[in-house]
């Protein structure tokens, strides 16, 4: 090589050294270690002011979000509802045993305890595993995984990721361990639908949380890992054996922190949850139940905003057993005779049915209906059909409470005796009216027992003539009947108001409580984390002396005894009660009482069309007319005797049976067992079946008299007072036609 050529090789070589010695003080130790410190600041600081600018943030809704519990009286669940579907109930951490929450501990994060609220190996695997599109990724700590449930969001960003790092860091240093816990717990969700612990351990175990034992607790804790996987019932054979392997891996875990003997862990078997059971929901007689509670819960202050968000448990007064034997009474003495199907007229038919503890007002069974979820409307509690007869013994009532007397002055009792003719114009009413008896049925002079048990409407069309509209009216509304459609006419002697099964036990168990109040409730108690609300009284004020009260149940033993309720007659317990068929037989009723349990009972006639409709009950299950003492009563004496264990001793209590006690009941082969009513405009249907009526035995009927009756019977003993008062003489007009009676001639309806 010649010297040019070396020259030419040494300047390219001292080029080389010159770059080679600039990359290596480029690239000093010194500067690399002082860019990757400074690398490190500017992460720090960049952390700290993100710690600084993020706050702990109000929980996420659906965090937020139970479900409400309605239980029977015992207790045991009714039903469960949440919005949207969530299916949670928070608990108290304290509320779970301690081997349960550690087993939740050894599954996720055996040093739970004592960290600070993260795992900075887990969370760089987690930002590397989103980065790479591999998705989220386990090793999050406790603290990370309810931040991510209660506060944020499941999508596996990297910015939700940091984000749940420093609000990791600051829940940690603010709340506690125990708080942390129970706030993952119940917020997880573990699959068939459940979300918290207590939702969890009834869909896997059918028990409440504080019920858990270890072995199941561990198979909770190992089930979040891949709920869908690892639920036994449907997973794979792989799925099984790795949350086999996971609840085993739990146990040891609780061995080795010294929460579970080693003993006691190998004597566990592992816990094979039972089948999924899709949580209950408003069918059957479950959603009206729940809709009457909801009504009353609203009176109270918790709205339907409030329920929403959930967290409450509500127990209810429903008597589970008494539920059940309500619905099976309402099976077999109804629908098991009903053609709904093929005929018109049972496919009308809608029973209802509300019954009350008359010492404490609870609602200890209710039927609504076929079914919440295919006739919305509760029978139980709709106002939309009158009453009818069942409201001639509040008649009474006010004429006791009142002192009221007849035209003639005599005070009004139970063995005061009134003109039964049919179609007798009322005296003393400036608003004309002359209901017809049942079957046109015309009686002399009877006594308030006779006309009570045989439900004869002129009788009681004149005593609310003597009492006073206005005065029956106050007395029935301080009793429980609502005021609505409610007129001040002798009319509302057949019941013309609107009234419910609801409205009427509650009337008729204040009877039953000698005159004390007693308002029908439903919420047993409603309890939420934050508050308690005090149930409604059920119990209140004497609205009507006990002498009044108790001469009106003595009265109605004898309409059950031989009268026109013969048929809720079992001789199995002593009972009180009336018939009631209202306008063209479109509602029947039975409202009755025992000294422990006062029942109502209501067929109603609703077409099947849309839009509905009254339309009559007669020929229902091809029986002719339905009337109260057939199909209500029955219903009514089935589930009485079953609610009352097979029958009871129990007997009234009456004090100070006013103006006369009853007199002995005649033989029902001797008592006239049916009885319509009609106003100007209405008119009722027979309140026995028909097979059952017998002359009286007072005076036999005659068919609409154009001369009065004689004045007293020849074969009664002489009338307390005089048996026709003033103006009964009066004509009969001609009736419309068969169901109508427009008895005085321009009358105005009565309605």
């Amino acid at each position: 090589m010649g010297r040019a050529d070396a020259r030419r090789a040494q300047q390219r070589g001292a080029r080389r050294a010159a770059k080679s010695g600039g990359i290596r003080r480029l690239f000093t130790w010194k500067k690399m270690l002082g860019t990757f410190l400074g690398f490190c600041l500017l992460i720090m600081g960049a952390f700290v002011a993100l710690y600084m600018y993020v706050d702990i943030p109000k929980a996420n809704a659906l965090a937020e979000r139970q479900s409400n519990v309605y239980q029977y009286s015992d207790g045991s669940l009714l039903t469960r509802t949440g919005s949207d579907g969530v299916n949670r109930q928070i608990v108290d951490l304290a509320e779970v045993p301690l081997k349960v929450q550690h087993t939740f501990v050894a599954a996720e994060n055996k040093s739970f305890y004592d960290d600070q609220g993260i795992d900075l190996k887990g969370t760089a695997r987690g930002l590397l595993n989103t980065l790479s599109g591999k998705g989220k990724q386990g090793g999050s700590t406790i603290t990370q995984q309810y931040v991510k449930n209660y506060y944020l969001t499941q999508d596996p960003t990297i910015s939700r990721k940091l984000k749940e790092l420093v609000i990791s860091l600051k829940v940690d240093s603010k709340k506690s361990k125990e708080y942390i816990l129970a706030g993952y717990i119940n917020t997880a969700y573990y699959g068939r639908g459940a979300s918290g612990i207590q939702a969890a351990a009834q869909a896997y175990y059918g028990v409440d949380a504080k019920d858990l034992t270890v072995s199941q607790g561990a198979y909770l804790a190992s089930v979040l890992q891949a709920p869908s996987q690892y639920d036994w019932q449907t997973a794979t054979p792989t799925g099984k054996k790795l949350v086999k392997e996971r609840w085993g891996y739990t146990l040891d875990n609780m061995v080795e922190m010294h929460w579970l003997d080693k003993a006691e862990r190998d004597k566990l078997e592992f816990p094979v949850p039972g089948k999924a059971k899709p949580a209950k929901g408003m069918e059957g007689q479950t959603g009206y139940l729940v809709e009457a509670a909801n009504n009353e819960l609203e009176k109270q202050g918790i709205t339907a905003e409030m329920r929403q968000a959930g967290g409450w448990t509500f127990t209810l007064n429903i008597d589970k057993k008494r539920q059940k034997q309500l619905e099976q009474s309402v099976d077999r003495q109804l629908e098991s005779k009903l053609d709904r199907k093929d005929n018109k007229v049972d496919a009308t038919v809608q029973a209802g049915a509300t019954s009350v503890d008359p010492k404490t007002g609870a609602v200890v069974a209710m039927y609504g209906g076929a079914g919440y979820t295919q006739h919305y409307v509760s029978n139980a509690t709709r106002r939309d059909y009158q009453p009818a007869s069942t409201f001639k013994p509040l008649v009474f009532a006010s004429a006791l409470e009142n002192g009221s007397k007849t035209q003639n002055g005599d005070l009004i009792g139970v063995n005061t005796r009134y003109d039964g003719t049919s179609k007798r114009p009322v005296v003393g009413s400036d608003t004309p009216f002359a209901p017809e008896n049942e079957d046109n049925q015309s009686y002399g002079s009877v006594t308030v027992q006779k006309a009570m048990n045989a439900s004869i409407n002129s009788v009681f069309a004149q005593m609310v003539v003597d009492v006073g509209p206005p005065a029956v009216k106050k007395t029935a509304l301080a009793l429980g009947v609502p005021d609505e459609n409610f007129p001040e006419r002798p009319a509302i002697t057949l019941g013309t108001m609107n009234a419910s099964t609801w409205d009427m036990a509650g009337a008729y168990a204040t009877l039953d409580n000698h005159g004390k109040k007693v308002t029908p409730f439903i919420v047993k108690s409603a309890k939420h984390r934050e508050r308690t609300v005090e149930p409604v009284e059920g119990v209140g004020s004497q609205v009507i002396s006990r002498k009044s009260a108790d001469t009106v149940t003595s009265v109605l033993t004898g309409v059950v005894d031989s009268g026109s309720g013969r048929a809720a007659n079992t001789s199995a317990y002593e009972a009180a009660g009336k018939t009631g068929t209202s306008e063209n037989n479109k509602s029947a009723w039975f409202a009755g009482y025992t000294p422990e349990l006062t029942t109502v009972v209501a067929l109603f006639g609703e077409s099947p069309k849309e839009g509905g409709g009254q339309v009559s009950l007669t020929g229902t299950a091809n029986s002719g007319r339905a009337n109260g003492g057939g199909f209500p009563a029955e219903i009514w004496a089935d589930y009485t005797l079953g609610a009352l264990g097979g029958g009871s001793s129990a007997q009234f209590d009456l004090e100070d049976v006013e103006r006369g006690q009853s007199t002995v009941p005649s033989s029902p082969s001797t008592t006239p067992s049916q009885t319509a009513s009609t106003d100007p405009t209405t008119s009722q249907s027979p309140d026995v079946p028909s097979q059952s009526a017998s002359k009286s035995p007072d005076v036999p009927p005659t068919k609409s008299p154009d001369v009065p009756p004689p004045t007293k019977s020849p074969d009664v003993p002489p009338p307390t007072q005089s048996p026709e008062p003033p103006g009964s003489g009066g004509v009969p007009g001609k009736p419309a036609d068969g169901n109508e009676n427009n008895i005085v001639k321009n009358a105005p309806p009565a309605r």
